[in-house]
């Protein structure tokens, strides 16, 4: 049996057995439209004609389920209230949070220590490359040192 799509006119070969004699609903592989296909004994493009004026019909009066239920309460102030107040709340809020901020600083504290251990762990072939480089490590290392001294007179 030959189904034709009653809204992008496109037509699907499918088997009559699948199709019951009170109809099914049917989807549209090509356009997804879904309307009710009922078999009838008649010819195929008054058939399909009938069809799509049902689905019509069908589709009308959902619509206008649809409305009835969206329809705002009498007293529009309070129904106006109710509206501002979830679009209020559904406000995007910013994803940095403290947390986060924490996250990053231990990131950074993480980042640094590994760069010292590294400097250490390879300081000597690193001074014939950089030879101030001596220096610059004892100072880091007599600040860290002295960090280390002030946090234990803070406790």
């Amino acid at each position: 049996m030959i189904i034709e799509c009653i809204k992008c006119d496109k037509k699907f070969d499918v088997d009559s057995n699948l199709i019951p004699s009170e109809g099914r609903s049917i989807q549209c592989g090509s356009c997804n439209h879904v309307w009710f296909f009922k078999k009838k004994h008649i010819e195929p493009s008054i058939q399909l004609k009938q069809n799509y004026q049902e689905n019509k019909d069908i589709e009308l009066s959902e619509q206008n389920l649809k409305k009835k239920q969206n329809k705002p309460a009498k007293n529009t102030t309070e129904f106006n209230k109710k509206n501002v107040s979830t679009n209020l709340n559904s406000q995007d809020k910013s994803n940095f949070t403290f947390f986060k901020f924490l996250s990053y600083i231990l990131v950074i504290i993480i980042s640094f220590i590994a760069l010292i251990i590294i400097l250490d762990t390879f300081k000597t072939p690193l001074y014939s490359l950089f030879p101030k480089l001596e220096f610059l490590l004892f100072s880091l290392f007599e600040t860290l040192k002295d960090i280390n001294l002030f946090i234990k007179d803070l406790i």
